[in-house]
């Protein structure tokens, strides 16, 4: 049914592969840190950068884009800690102004690069919506170098990023750097973002952020298995969503990957033991069974 000797499919689920298995390992960090829509602000707020790397080189090198990308991204996270700290305004509220302020921005600067007179040749509408298909090889390559790096410093910062997410103060009283590692966290989540842009598009790109690592949370308690288990199943979420929209004509990809992501949610939510819907059910009944017994006796 999957013609996986397509090259053009080979392509794109290697590059979807990259995505889901970084997004995993950083989302797992930001959804137990309780900073899912952070990643929602991050990937709006890097839209502008695209844009202003395009205008600035008119290049659509995949690298120049996503450092573009990233970039922007880094500034709406650093303007979100400043509005926190400096003023009354809460985390949420101020995640929700520069992810609408950055978005704005971002969605004029594509407005007035599509009536540049070779806006036919911009193309950097897919970085809306995204567009998995059109995905070459040096995009895959790019993807591949800086996912690889971000998942390396996670693993050499693993016993930091692990103290961090579950007390930070006692990081603290240990005498870890905590403001720099929250920084470094969040640039490596920028990052994981940046080379999904092209691929899911800034409204979706939160999506393949969280679910993963909301799915893999269900299954364990401990965070190197859910960090393993988030990762697989993004990479799971990538192949199956390239392999399933090539296979159905005019079928987006990146919308295809993240309703993947969202099934593998919708069943480990019902399924995992100890946690899921059915497991609770099953021994909420046990419970009771044994509860009447001990009545009756």
């Amino acid at each position: 049914m999957f013609d996986f000797g397509d090259y053009t499919l080979r392509v794109v689920a290697a590059g979807s592969a990259i995505l889901g298995i970084t997004s995993g390992v950083l989302g797992s960090f930001a959804v137990l840190r309780k900073q899912s829509l952070l990643g929602d602000a991050i990937s709006h707020a890097a839209l502008p950068g695209v844009a202003l790397a395009y205008l600035l080189t008119s290049s659509k090198s995949p690298l120049v884009l996503v450092l573009g990308a990233a970039l922007a991204g880094w500034l709406g996270t650093l303007s979100v800690r400043s509005i926190v700290k400096r003023s009354r305004i809460k985390q949420d509220t101020a995640l929700g102004l520069v992810m609408s302020v950055f978005f704005g921005v971002g969605l004029v600067l594509l407005t007035y690069i599509q009536r540049l007179p070779d806006a036919s040749k911009a193309g950097l509408n897919t970085f809306l919506f995204g567009q998995a298909a059109a995905m070459l090889g040096r995009d895959v390559a790019t993807m591949f170098v800086l996912g690889s790096l971000a998942v390396l410093a996670v693993v050499v910062f693993w016993k930091e990023f692990k103290l961090l997410s579950f007390d930070p103060a006692f990081a603290a009283s240990m005498g870890f750097p905590v403001q720099l590692l929250e920084v470094l966290l969040t640039t490596l989540l920028v990052v994981a973002i940046a080379i999904g842009l092209q691929a899911v598009g800034v409204v979706l790109m939160s999506a393949l952020v969280v679910a993963p690592a909301a799915a893999a949370r269900q299954w364990t308690d401990r965070l190197g298995i859910m960090v393993i288990l988030a990762a697989a199943f993004g990479a799971a979420s990538g192949v199956t969503g390239a392999a399933v929209s090539s296979s159905v004509e005019h079928l987006p990809t990146g919308p295809t990957i993240v309703l993947v992501a969202s099934v593998i949610v919708a069943l480990s939510f019902a399924f995992a033991p100890g946690r899921g819907l059915v497991a609770r059910t099953i021994l909420q009944r046990r419970s009771n069974r044994r509860f009447r017994l001990e009545a009756e006796g």
